[in-house]
């Protein structure tokens, strides 16, 4: 029996699809099922979101936003990543503007935190996509190692583990987090 390909589907028709309950992504033009994160996974994800967002508004230096917010990695055919949580600087989203759907500039950190049904391959494909689009920063954060790897486009790996202090150097200088209050 021959495999009929639906076809690709772009980034708008995507964004205009009906919310069906899903977690999902495009990737390469094809709808991609995720899986439902569990609830360290969201511990972890509001405490660096939390922890980011305070630092940055008492400074006003940008927003964070987070639940899988779609960062545009790919056109033609589109891929569309849900980022965990990201950080956009007000130099690329100016303060009180508000871009359409998706933005169409990638923010300067993206953090992700690995569900354990992610496999490395799938995070590193995506780590990768993030960094050949601008983003300064990528960090994966496995909640059950309580450590964080943090990827830079022209700059070695940097690993953190659960006694260290998380800091994104470069995008937000001075910002520092204990790794163990992300799990409290």
């Amino acid at each position: 029996m021959a495999t009929v390909e639906s076809p690709l589907i772009s980034l708008e028709d995507y964004a205009s699809m009906p919310e069906n309950g899903l977690r999902t992504e495009l990737v390469r033009g094809r709808i991609v099922e995720l899986t439902r994160p569990t609830y360290l996974h969201g511990l972890t994800c509001v405490e660096i979101a939390f922890a980011i967002s305070s630092w940055v508004r008492q400074r006003q230096l940008g927003r964070v936003v987070s639940n899988d917010s779609g960062i545009v990695t790919e056109r033609d055919p589109d891929t569309l990543r849900g980022a965990d949580v990201a950080y956009y600087s007000y130099d690329r989203i100016p303060k009180g503007s508000h871009p359409g759907k998706y933005p169409d500039v990638p923010p300067e950190i993206v953090i992700e935190v690995r569900s354990p049904s992610e496999r490395w391959k799938d995070l590193r494909a995506k780590v990768s996509e993030y960094l050949a689009v601008g983003v300064s920063i990528v960090c994966v954060i496995d909640p059950d190692l309580r450590t964080a790897w943090l990827y830079f486009p022209d700059q070695p790996d940097r690993i953190v583990g659960p006694d260290g202090d998380l800091s994104f150097p470069g995008c937000l200088p001075e910002f520092s987090v204990p790794m163990r209050n992300l799990f409290e």
